[in-house]
């Protein structure tokens, strides 16, 4: 029972201490007002940038997970707990590494405009579609729309 409750206890503590390091996209452009659905402006300019999407966390807890498990057969008392909680670790960074590879950059659309009460936002979208400089738009929920 008690080999159960340290591994238990090991996984707790790696997942708590790994959602930590879970990085959440910073939505950049929505409202500020949630009463204020939809605000209009005119476009300044388009840009294109690199976007690197971050992790979700999903492979540091996973990593940990499996590390842990491969931890926890080697030795025995103290020095198994060790190498279970030395596993969860390694593990954890190992697979938080893993899916930081996988993520690949890709391009992104930086959107600069001049909203209509004087406020100034940067919108990123994944496509422009037909949208120009110059050009009057409508922004609902963080995304542009001519209109």
């Amino acid at each position: 029972m008690k080999h159960s409750t340290t591994i238990a206890a090991a996984l707790i503590a790696a997942t708590a201490i790994l959602s930590g390091c879970a990085s959440t996209g910073q939505q950049q452009g929505s409202y500020t007002n949630p009463a204020d659905t939809a605000s209009y402006g005119t476009i300044e300019s388009i840009q294109i940038v690199q976007a690197k999407p971050g992790t979700s966390g999903a492979g540091a807890v996973t990593g940990g997970l499996v590390g842990a498990l491969l931890g926890n057969q080697i030795g025995s008392g103290g020095g198994r707990t060790a190498a279970t909680v030395a596993g969860a670790v390694g593990g954890a960074v190992v697979g938080n590494k893993v899916e930081e590879n996988r993520s690949q950059p890709h391009e992104q659309y930086q959107i600069s405009v001049r909203m209509d009460n004087g406020d100034y936002r940067i919108v990123n979208q994944d496509s422009v579609y037909d949208l120009r400089a110059g050009n009057r738009v409508r922004l609902v929920d963080g995304r542009l729309y001519r209109y």
